[in-house]
């Protein structure tokens, strides 16, 4: 069972997400925007952020790279329709961070999540 913090503005897809990975066993915090799941990452640890990248606020790059700062042992996967913008070098996003690029399907997702975890 991973610790995962899951940050997405659509709250429909956020919410389905978050049941997708509660029923296959994982524990998960969801947000709306980077801001607020920010905040948490200093109260609690967190085994994954699984993130959009365009947000308000704060956006999903830049949650990132200060959740990498804080814990460099946090996996990161964004979950974007923007997936050349986090491959982008310029973009700085964390090296080691997964992009699963949107439509996916929920077992995808899930799937990529548990390889995330055995790795």
């Amino acid at each position: 069972m991973a610790q995962i913090l899951l940050v997405e503005d659509d709250e429909s897809l956020r919410k389905f997400l978050a049941q997708a990975l509660v029923r296959a066993g994982h524990e998960v915090q969801d947000f709306g925007d980077g801001l607020d799941a920010y905040g948490h990452l200093k109260d609690r640890h967190f085994d994954l952020l699984l993130t959009d990248i365009v947000m308000p606020g704060m956006d999903g790059i830049e949650l990132a790279k200060r959740a990498a700062e804080q814990d460099s042992a946090m996996k990161i996967m964004f979950i974007t329709g923007f997936a050349a913008v986090a491959l982008h070098p310029a973009s700085n996003a964390p090296k080691q961070a997964k992009v699963l690029s949107k439509p996916f399907h929920l077992r995808e997702i899930v799937a990529e999540v548990e390889r995330m975890m055995a790795a």
